[in-house]
């Protein structure tokens, strides 16, 4: 898939006012400070900085050339470091009222640019619109719900020694990202972020303008995760770490913190399956299925594995065909005519033509090695603008029976390809769904809860539905990993807060920790 075409003989055309040009233009015009003529700046020590080796940014949606990165060095990212722990000790100190307004400053920033912070995530990673809406509200919903809880939260509990690093992954700036830095500055401490690589930058400039502008002791920085990670990682200022990402980056990010006692909490990917045992609620999964193909399953709650019954294989695939091959996929921004609303999509791109050549090659190569395609979707299925680069576009896929020896056997493609697993036995579906040594989530679909709930004991996953998928959680649900997928301390709800305060003497947070387990009450 390299040069797109008009879907069925249709003339699509941009949407009027989205545009690159017009949408960085307007970022610009919002942010002055933060964008210069040929790149974005970085934020320390208070203000906006030129320097740094620019490094393109292209977005996946079509090749566009969108601006540049500016990478700064590892003694650029100390110097950051230091000026972020004297803001830190300044922030710890100012009182709960005055950070709650601050923070609720930034808040009602963020939601007057609310429209243009979606469509630089519909450029920058190719969100479909929808979904790029629901990432800056989650974000900033989520913010607004802590906000009235923090005095409850951080009661007898104080901010941390430090400032909070934050090294995310592309796929969530905002609900993720933002909404977690926000937090912690709500519990008293600085932050830093560090830009992803891959996408997000313009939209999180943008964030982090408004954000500093409300007086919030913010820092955001782009560069090579090698280059920068021990200083955002090991720097002994840094009073805590939060990670998003693979399990090769996290790995290496959790073995950096081995001679250290500092604060941690790293999310990596895991195989997240659907385990189909006695199952007859056919419609019930029909509606999950195609609400689990929402942004080409670019996310860490995504499920890419189905573990099916013998007997009902073919009840499943009767419920699962129509569903994947109904999914739309096309350029985010193409219409029809000029008055169209945008389209409602699935999915976009991948984030990048070289993750969709990689998962085409994985494809391939389960293939060759004996999986069955169940569906390989076309790109002639997609909305294209005529003559649009294509490249990062991957069509949905369903395989059967994939290799053992294959990369999609054991570890989750972060795209629209599915595996599907045939089993006979309980033991069987157990082992297929605990194929990648640990997940974030897991669903069972199972007409006896109660044999749901039994097989559930045994799911290496931190959160498993019943009848239901699960979700990353905030607020008033925490969230973790178990396995691979997570080391450190959970997340979500009062553990968000927890983690990132100290409380009583000798306090154990809860979590997924080298030598304990602790889980909350009720995992």
């Amino acid at each position: 898939m390299s040069r797109g075409f008009a879907q069925w003989g249709m003339s699509l055309t941009l949407a009027p006012g989205t545009a690159w040009n017009d949408v960085l233009a307007r970022v610009a015009a919002a942010a002055p400070e933060a964008v210069a003529a040929d790149r974005l700046r970085n934020l320390y020590a208070g203000r906006w900085h030129d320097g740094g080796t620019p490094a393109p940014l292209r977005t996946p949606v079509d090749g566009t050339l969108l601006t540049s990165l500016a990478k700064v060095d590892a003694s650029t990212a100390a110097e950051a470091v230091r000026a972020a722990t004297a803001a830190h000790l300044l922030w710890a100190g100012t009182p709960l009222a005055d950070r709650k307004a601050r923070v609720a400053a930034a808040v009602e920033a963020l939601t007057l640019h609310r429209d243009l912070l979606a469509l630089t995530l519909v450029w920058e990673i190719g969100k479909p619109w929808r979904l790029a809406c629901a990432d800056v509200d989650r974000a900033l919903d989520g913010v607004r719900w802590y906000a009235e809880q923090i005095d409850r939260q951080t009661a007898g509990r104080e901010p941390l020694p430090g400032p909070v690093s934050n090294i995310a992954s592309w796929n969530y700036p905002m609900s993720v990202l933002v909404h977690a830095e926000l937090v912690q500055l709500l519990a008293g401490n600085a932050v830093i972020a560090k830009t992803p690589s891959q996408g997000g930058a313009v939209c999180l400039t943008l964030a982090h303008a408004l954000m500093a502008r409300a007086g919030l002791p913010v820092t955001l920085l782009s560069g090579s995760g090698e280059e920068l990670s021990e200083v955002l990682v090991r720097a002994p200022e840094i009073g805590a770490v939060a990670f998003v990402g693979g399990r090769s980056n996290g790995g290496k990010v959790a073995a950096a913190l081995l001679d250290s006692d500092k604060r941690h909490f790293i999310e990596q990917e895991g195989l997240n399956a659907w385990g189909i045992w006695d199952f007859s609620q056919w419609d019930l999964l029909a509606g999950h299925l195609r609400k689990g193909f929402e942004y080409g399953k670019q996310r860490c709650t995504a499920y890419p594995r189905f573990v099916v019954q013998r007997d009902l294989v073919d009840a499943f695939l009767d419920v699962y065909l129509p569903v994947v091959k109904a999914v739309r996929f096309g350029h985010p921004l193409a219409v029809e005519t000029a008055g169209d609303p945008l389209p409602e999509l699935d999915l976009g791109p991948l984030i990048s033509a070289a993750k969709a050549g990689e998962l085409r090659r994985k494809v391939d190569e389960a293939v060759r090695g004996g999986a069955i395609p169940l569906h390989r979707g076309s790109g002639s299925a997609g909305r294209f603008l005529e003559g649009q680069d294509t490249s990062a576009y991957v069509a949905p896929t369903a395989l059967l029976a994939p290799p053992g020896r294959s990369r999609l056997m054991h570890a989750e493609p972060f795209g629209p390809v599915d595996t599907i697993i045939v089993v006979d036995t309980q033991d069987e579906l157990l082992s297929a769904m605990n194929a990648s040594n640990g997940a974030l989530v897991a669903s069972l679909a199972v007409d006896d809860e109660e044999l749901g709930a039994k097989l559930a004991q045994d799911v290496h996953a931190f959160k498993v539905g019943i009848n239901r998928p699960r979700s990353r959680g905030d607020r008033d649900e925490c969230f973790g990993g178990r396995g691979a997928s997570w080391k450190g301390a959970f997340v979500g709800g009062d553990l968000l807060v927890h983690a990132v305060t100290i409380g009583e003497p000798g306090e154990r947070l809860y979590g997924n920790f080298p030598d304990y387990s602790s889980y909350p009450p009720g995992m």
